[in-house]
């Protein structure tokens, strides 16, 4: 009777903690994630920033912008408004950091490079599985997007 209650209880243990997210998801939203070392000074907004990429590939730059979503399955990326309808993937440079799940609505100051990038039908309807949109939004993802796409060394939420 005890063997079978001992492992009740083990596999309990077990499939609790599989079905939880990972820590990430109860972690205090302001604070330093990656680089720690940079400051926000000399951070630039979102039109500005546009205004450097035109005519270039890419550009290093501190960008300060609002956050309107985050992956909501490890926090490995999030989307930033760089104003007038016109939003940036972010990504975390290495997979090295993830930002706190309820992220969206607070303000990110990041270190890092931003460039136009052609973005796959695969990788687009990955993402979406992470943003948790409908299996019929994910099949309606058909063809490739170009974006705006950041890789971040450093991220400060505010």
């Amino acid at each position: 009777m005890k063997k079978y209650l001992i492992w009740s209880l083990f596999l309990a243990l077990i499939v609790g903690s599989c079905q939880q997210k990972s820590k990430n998801a109860n972690a205090p939203v302001f604070g330093k994630y990656g680089d720690t070392t940079f400051t926000t000074e000399g951070a630039v907004n979102g039109q500005e920033l546009l205004a450097m990429l035109k005519g270039k590939d890419s550009v290093e730059v501190k960008l300060k912008a609002p956050i309107n979503a985050c992956c909501q399955k490890k926090g490995c990326w999030m989307n930033v408004d760089l104003g007038k309808e016109v939003e940036m993937r972010v990504k975390f440079k290495d997979y090295g950091f993830f930002v706190p799940f309820n992220s969206s609505g607070h303000v990110a100051i990041m270190n890092g490079t931003a460039y136009i990038d052609t973005v796959s039908v695969a990788e687009l309807k990955h993402l979406a599985e992470d943003e948790e949109l409908s299996q019929k939004e994910i099949d309606a993802i058909t063809e490739p997007e170009i974006e705006y796409t950041f890789m971040a060394s450093g991220v400060i939420i505010e």
